[in-house]
């Protein structure tokens, strides 16, 4: 098959959006299919120096063996959510632009959200005669809400028809879990046009490895209990709970907590481990993708931290890589969401509920206290992992939808 991928972020970007259709390209490929990438232009958490593709309105490269088309886009902050919704469609604009030029494909799997990106991938493949398969990540506008980031009543209601819109009319729908799979049918979507499909992790690439690693050492961290977490720092995140969490453990010396990545929440997060004269608090800028197991392999507990709005049962990426990498997932969520069901299938955490320094501060102490419990909730959640939630095993899923789709098309 001839596949076009189309996602907002892909490498040499940092993030999950940008991990999961590398990796999927990567996987398709390995099987014999022609793969294209179209994305933008590199600027949201870029490792290293990246202004040569900045002078320049378009780029056509091989990337790793993958061939990628790369089209304008802003480089704004990313604290302002107006100018995140002006570049949204702007960048959905010069996508479709970019479309005219690609190369024959047979079908189309867009990332979704941006909704105006989504909504450019099934015009493009419309006028190309070709069946487009919409993957949902995130439940935009219901998170965007939920958060209080966007307010707007027109622009509530302007998204949410389009939302529906497209929910309607792409041929197949992606959804990451359960949970998601019957929000999208609530807004429209048919349910045999609709499947779910677990996010997968590359559990070749991340596995177990010993604790006593160069990173510690360099930390000076050798002997301590390591309580990481690593990820986008942004509203969604809460991650000021940990931060007060780790004020409430300052006088356990054998503690140290590690905060990895970048966002907009980041200098606030700072600024409280200064006031605060926390010394058990460590941060270390976004991590290169080939370094991010080292941090896994560090740690003896993975925080993943959602605020109690988030009630769109969403599905941190970032629970699969900790999973694979053989280490126990301590998670502060809402726990009406699939990320609870899940670490409770796999038996490879515990969830508590959001907002908690202090029950979060005494689940870690007792990790802390007791490291078999953590050991064999790490081992439970490797081997789910490898079961249910290996990139071979996903992407051979998702080959044979394709088919399924091509062929009824």
């Amino acid at each position: 098959m001839k596949i076009l991928l189309v996602c907002a972020f892909f490498p040499p970007e940092v993030g999950s959006a940008a991990h999961l259709y590398y990796e999927l390209g990567q996987a398709l490929q390995r099987k014999g299919h022609e793969i294209t990438v179209l994305t933008g232009l590199p600027r949201y958490h870029v490792i290293g120096d990246q202004q040569d593709y900045r002078r320049r309105p378009f780029v056509c490269e091989t990337y790793q063996g993958l061939r990628v088309y790369r089209v304008f886009n802003l480089d704004i902050p990313w604290n302002v959510p107006i100018l995140r919704g002006l570049d949204q469609f702007l960048s959905a604009f010069f996508f479709g632009v970019a479309g005219v030029i690609l190369p024959a494909f047979d079908i189309a799997l867009v990332y979704s959200p941006p909704l105006p990106l989504a909504l450019a991938t099934l015009m493009l493949a419309r006028i190309r005669g070709k069946p487009a398969v919409l993957n949902v990540q995130d439940i935009f506008p219901q998170s965007a809400i939920d958060l209080g980031v966007l307010k707007n009543p027109w622009l509530i209601r302007f998204f949410k028809g389009l939302e529906a819109f497209l929910y309607r009319h792409f041929r197949l729908t992606i959804a990451h879990s359960e949970g998601n799979r019957r929000y999208i049918i609530s807004r429209g979507g048919q349910p045999q046009r609709v499947m779910t499909l677990p996010n997968w992790v590359d559990t070749e690439a991340i596995k177990p490895e010993v604790k006593t690693n160069a990173l510690r050492a360099a930390l000076g961290l050798e002997n301590r209990f390591i309580v990481s977490f690593a990820g986008i720092m942004g509203y969604s995140q809460d991650l000021g709970t940990i931060v007060r969490a780790a004020a409430l453990l300052k006088d356990q010396p054998n503690i140290a907590f590690l905060l990895v990545g970048e966002g907009v929440e980041k200098p606030r997060l700072q600024q409280m481990v200064q006031e605060g004269k926390l010394t058990n608090v460590l941060f270390l800028p976004m991590q290169p993708k080939e370094e991010y197991p080292k941090v896994l392999a560090a740690s003896d507990l993975c925080l993943v931290t959602l605020r109690k709005e988030v009630r769109t049962p969403v599905v941190p990426s970032k629970i699969l890589s900790i999973m694979a990498a053989g280490r126990p997932v301590l998670g502060s969520l809402p726990l009406e969401g699939d990320a609870p069901r899940l670490l409770a299938d796999a038996q490879g955490g515990v969830c508590l509920p959001p907002e908690n320094p202090e029950g979060l501060a005494e689940a870690i102490l007792k990790f802390s206290r007791d490291s078999r419990w953590g050991e064999e909730m790490g081992a439970k959640g490797r081997q789910y992992a490898v079961e249910h939630l290996s990139l071979e095993a996903c992407v051979g899923h998702l080959e044979s939808l394709f088919e399924e789709v091509i062929a009824g098309s």
